[in-house]
């Protein structure tokens, strides 16, 4: 794959672009994401990006490290806390938080495990979280706008982690980890395989609805992903691609 961190640089720039170009009335209608607007969304997006520059992420630690506090609330009570910031103020602590994400996590020597929601992370599987967490939330944004946001070959990062989580998915539903094999369609046609062949549980389809529904963006029942194996409907259920 191409490095993650160009990647996410990227993407970046792909959202950037969305984002200058939206009016005053754009910033205050209703994304995707239930109960926020598309100024909630960015906003978020701002919270937690702004996060990886604190020297304290160093700290390899969980932020939430009980059960009993959600993501999601976690997440609804910082919006809340800044919600009704100017929209140009969010886009440029925006763009000045995340265009130095990748090259603050860049500079990290390898071994480092850096603070994150649930457990610490290496500096690239942190940005293939922003990577999962921008694309997603873009959808939130452009969708419902109608704003062409295309899919590209950097949504081989979010397949990726989202197959690559689907043992911690099973655990924390109390199920045995399954080995689990995905073969998916690129929106460029390759091929993208991930797992083991001789898996008795294979998923099969395009990457660009199994990233949707690892992000909760479609129900499996609205993609053409085929399942099958013992543990195949679990595996198409429980799938994500952030922290939760």
């Amino acid at each position: 794959m191409t490095d993650v961190l160009d990647d996410l640089a990227a993407e970046y720039r792909q959202l950037d672009a969305v984002l200058a170009s939206l009016t005053p009335d754009q910033w205050s209608q209703p994304s995707l994401a239930a109960g926020w607007t598309i100024s909630d969304v960015v906003l978020h997006l701002v919270q937690t990006e702004e996060v990886i520059t604190d020297r304290s992420i160093n700290e390899g630690r969980a932020f939430l490290s009980s059960a009993e506090v959600t993501v999601d609330g976690w997440a609804e009570q910082m919006v809340v806390a800044e919600r009704g910031t100017a929209p140009a103020d969010l886009l440029a602590r925006w763009r000045s938080a995340a265009f130095a994400t990748p090259d603050a996590l860049r500079a990290y020597p390898a071994g480092t495990r850096l603070s994150w929601v649930r457990t610490p992370l290496s500096p690239r599987t942190l940005a293939t979280t922003r990577l999962a967490e921008h694309w997603a939330h873009a959808q939130d944004i452009t969708v419902p706008l109608g704003i062409p946001y295309p899919d590209t070959a950097r949504l081989r990062h979010v397949a990726w982690l989202a197959h690559r989580t689907l043992p911690y998915a099973f655990a924390v539903a109390g199920l045995p980890d399954t080995p689990v094999f995905c073969d998916l369609t690129a929106p460029d046609g390759a091929r993208w395989t991930f797992g083991d062949p001789a898996a008795l549980t294979q998923i099969t389809g395009l990457a660009a609805e199994f990233c949707r529904v690892g992000a909760r963006r479609l129900t499996p029942e609205q993609t053409s992903l085929t399942a099958r194996g013992p543990q195949a409907a679990d595996a198409l259920r429980l799938v994500r691609n952030y922290a939760a």
